[in-house]
């Protein structure tokens, strides 16, 4: 698979996850079981790949503690103000549009974009690795967006419209970092970790934890880490 058809991945299957929510509305039990299962493989990204190739590059290390800092802090800035817009949104009533969700949405999913582009950048399979690990987080992307003001097809519009913003976003990272030095690709990583983390503690397991958890869910997250190491190691990408 040639890196250019790789970076589609995430965006193709974003809008998959849009078509989808357009005919299949999962239980709350159900959409939990799937984030954790997210969670997890997107934490075995982190761990199969993203971080044993931070260590190949040899960055120095003031430089990867500082990346990891900064990525850190946005995400806690960028939580604080989309906490701010949904306040604003409650006042409005039940049919609002929910602004800070979806621009906290559309931010998110371009730093995942630029990450994705990073990995490319780097070389190796790190950006595919990145690309298929993001991708099943994004696949159930337009499931959480279904809400009394987004629905049906506008479903679909909104995911090719994170699609979109994905894809751009890889292409740029890649072309912007293409012939990068080390240093710099490795701090780009270093707060994708910080992002990547965020997403998966702040969002994906925090929402999930909102209704009472059967024992199995955590058996999903087990799952998403080793079915996605399995392939990795099968596979021998």
């Amino acid at each position: 698979m040639t890196p250019l058809i790789a970076m589609f991945i995430p965006a193709l299957v974003a809008s998959l996850g849009g078509l989808l929510a357009v005919y299949w509305s999962p239980s709350h039990q159900t959409r939990s079981l799937i984030q954790h299962f997210a969670a997890g493989v997107v934490l075995a990204a982190l761990a199969v790949e993203v971080l044993p190739e931070i260590g190949r590059e040899h960055a120095p290390a003031w430089v990867l503690i500082g990346s990891f800092t900064f990525g850190g802090l946005m995400m806690y800035i960028m939580k604080l103000w989309s906490m701010r817009l949904e306040e604003k949104t409650e006042h409005l009533g039940d049919n609002a549009f929910n602004y800070g969700l979806i621009a906290a949405t559309f931010i998110d999913v371009a730093v995942d974009g630029f990450i994705i582009g990073a990995g490319f950048a780097a070389g190796g399979n790190t950006g595919l690795i990145l690309a298929l690990g993001l991708s099943v987080e994004l696949l159930f992307l337009g499931l959480s967006l279904v809400s009394n003001t987004i629905k049906g097809w506008r479903v679909v519009f909104m995911s090719v419209a994170l699609a979109g913003v994905v894809l751009l976003c890889t292409l740029l990272g890649n072309y912007l970092l293409s012939g990068a030095s080390t240093s710099v690709i490795s701090a780009i990583l270093a707060f994708g970790v910080a992002a990547l983390l965020y997403l998966v503690t702040d969002e994906l397991l925090v929402e999930a934890h909102t209704i009472e958890e059967k024992p199995s869910s955590t058996l999903w997250l087990f799952a998403g880490f080793l079915v996605f190491w399995s392939i990795q190691l099968f596979s021998g990408v």
